[in-house]
């Protein structure tokens, strides 16, 4: 249901953008998630954004770091992520929550098909 793009291999400091795009007419009324994964370790929370855009939350590892925003009207959604470290390198996951958001990713509805992101030192 969710389509994501933007990923791709960047030097540490750089910048990368990943969009989520939705083709579900009720998408304003999900809030978005996003998260990451590395082989061998659990799907990780790093963003959140309301359905309204008027909140957001994110890990402490990605505070003024990272950046989650929407457009309702476009059925998008972003994560601008900047200063990237080498640590920050895994298959990156949009997801759609009905309402309200979550750090868990049990509680999403939907997901996108993930996108890789690799920050080389």
């Amino acid at each position: 249901h969710l389509a994501e793009s933007g990923g791709g291999v960047v030097q540490a400091g750089g910048s990368l953008r990943l969009s989520c795009a939705a083709p579900e007419p009720t998408f304003s009324s999900y809030a978005m998630g996003w998260f990451r994964q590395v082989p061998g370790k659990e799907r990780e929370f790093v963003a959140g954004i309301s359905w309204l855009g008027d909140s957001t939350d994110y890990v402490d590892s990605v505070k003024g770091r990272f950046t989650a925003s929407r457009d309702n009207d476009k059925n998008t959604a972003w994560l601008q992520m900047a200063s990237l470290k080498p640590e920050d390198t895994a298959v990156y996951y949009c997801a759609a929550k009905y309402f309200r958001g979550s750090r868990n990713a049990a509680e999403y509805d939907y997901w996108g098909q993930g996108t890789q992101v690799t920050v080389s030192s």
